[in-house]
Formats: structure tokens, sequence, C-alpha cells
């Protein structure tokens, strides 16, 4: 599938009333979710009986301590803080992430920045394409969870967003 190709499939899908698409041929394989999908499951997770949730939150704490090493110092100052009603904004994609467009340039966002929706938060690069991260959410980053340079999974927490700050 060419760059284009997709690329028209992600606006279709974004006019469209569908929430998440997956398409997969042979080697190759996508997954693309609207905004729609996020607020899908956040009223599930909302919905959901209690011991549901605790299922999906099980394995958290295997993640949790991989997560601790390559955090950046700016997410110790704010490991106090509760994580209660904060949002995750996470890589859409594999690849290696980085805070800013370059080793010269000052990060796209820190700790205690505003950001809005549509604001590009950081850089994932993945096959020698660099992908702008758009947040998805408004509010005020609390924790930067993956330090620059580090490589980062398909929906991996990059940073936490305080949705009230």
């Amino acid at each position: 599938m060419t760059f284009k190709e997709i690329q028209d499939l992600i606006k279709l899908v974004g006019k469209s009333n569908l929430t998440e698409v997956k398409l997969k041929k042979k080697d190759f394989e996508i997954s693309i979710r609207t905004k729609k999908y996020r607020r899908n499951m956040q009223q599930a997770v909302m919905a959901a009986p209690q011991p549901m949730v605790s299922m999906q939150t099980a394995p958290a704490p295997a993640v949790a301590p991989a997560v601790a090493k390559t955090a950046a110092p700016e997410a110790t100052a704010a490991a106090e803080i509760s994580t209660d009603n904060l949002v995750e904004v996470k890589s859409p994609i594999v690849g290696t992430f980085y805070r800013s467009a370059g080793p010269d340039k000052p990060p796209f966002v820190k700790v205690g920045d505003s950001i809005s929706e549509g604001s590009v938060v950081c850089i994932v690069e993945a096959m020698k394409l660099f992908n702008e991260i758009e947040s998805e959410v408004v509010g005020k980053v609390v924790q930067v969870m993956v330090e620059d340079a580090s490589p980062v999974e398909y929906d991996q927490v990059l940073f936490l967003v305080d949705p009230n700050g």
C-alpha cells in the first residue's frame, strides 16, 4: 500500500461514521482509529462493571517498571500527581519517539504546557518517516512518559494530560 493510499484511507475513515478500521494484507497491517473511538472506549470503561475494569488494568503493573526506567526527568517530579482524571496521549505507531523537531530545537511540549486538540506534541519516526503526533485532547501536560529518542510501541502512553488544567 502506498503512502498516498494510506492518506486517502485516513481521510475516508475520518469523514465516515466509523470509529476504527483494521486492514491486513500479507505482511502489511494498518489500524486507523478516529476520535469517536477514544470517546466510545472511555464511555465503555466508565460503564463497565468493576471486575471488567480491573481485568483491563491488570497488565499495567508489568508495564510500569519498564516505563519507570524510560521516564523523563520531568516525569519523576510529577509522580505524586493523582492519575484518576488524567487522559493518556498514546503512540499511534511503532517507532522512535522524539520530543523536538531536531537536536537543537526546543521540545514541542513540556510539563506544564497547555495543549489543544490537533497541536503537535512529538514526532515518532517509523521506517525513515517522521510522523508528527497530534493531541486528541485539550488540557495541560502533567507528565512525559517516554525519554527522548527512545523506542515506542503501538498504543504506548507518551504523555499524561489533565483535561481540567
